[in-house]
């Protein structure tokens, strides 16, 4: 097996791990309510392990797809290598909040590289990879359904934060998180959160086939 195969195998293996780790945090603790608490919360849980195992997961996943897409997208120019280094970026932040949970300064930051940096990632590889004409692309709608999520949660926290100001409830880095819904107060920030994670991962995981499909075992 060649070792763009094997990185491509990685990346759906360590990414299938951490889908069912995020899924098995739904079932075992399910004191958290989905459709407002970040997944992020989880590591305030009994089972904080497992969101740890989600992220480390997450982030070897997205660094195994960036070494599995290099050689493709290696002769299609600048979109090629803008967008691995995103990847790689995304992969960072992922492995940084397996490390810092929600309660350490750092997680914050681990958002800030990694969150935003798979959308551009996904877009620029689509491209080099239809420029290539090697491999092909993954489906264009997992590639938009990265950056729709990406805008979803954007929405979805300043709906919420508003509706919090507006029931006279602050909410900073510093204090501590919320426990309880405020009365009066709806979001659907938590569902636009895990929207986000499903999409990133089922991205990843199809980009991951893809390399893996077209390359020599």
């Amino acid at each position: 097996m060649t070792g763009t195969a094997l990185a491509a195998g990685l990346a759906i293996v360590a990414t299938a791990v951490a889908m069912v780790a995020l899924l098995a945090l739904h079932v075992v603790s399910p004191e958290f309510q989905p459709s407002w608490r970040m997944v992020s919360e989880y590591a305030n849980g009994r089972h904080a392990w497992l969101l740890s195992l989600m992220f480390a997961g997450w982030g070897l996943g997205s660094l195994a797809l960036a070494m599995a897409v290099g050689p493709s997208v290696s002769g299609s120019g600048w979109p090629g290598r803008v967008g691995i280094a995103f990847l790689v970026l995304a992969g960072i932040g992922e492995l940084m909040a397996a490390m810092f949970d929600i309660n350490h300064k750092l997680h914050g930051l681990a958002a800030m590289i990694g969150i935003p940096s798979l959308p551009v990632a996904a877009v620029l590889i689509a491209m080099a990879l239809r420029r290539a004409d090697a491999v092909g692309a993954p489906p264009a709608w997992a590639t938009h359904l990265t950056w729709i999520s990406f805008v979803l949660m954007g929405v979805a926290m300043a709906v919420f934060m508003r509706s919090l100001a507006q029931a006279g409830v602050g909410v900073s880095p510093q204090g501590a998180p919320l426990t309880t819904l405020p009365a009066g107060v709806t979001s659907f920030a938590g569902w636009a959160n895990r929207f986000l994670v499903a999409a990133y991962m089922n991205w990843a995981v199809l980009a991951a086939l893809l390399i893996l499909r077209r390359s020599p075992l």
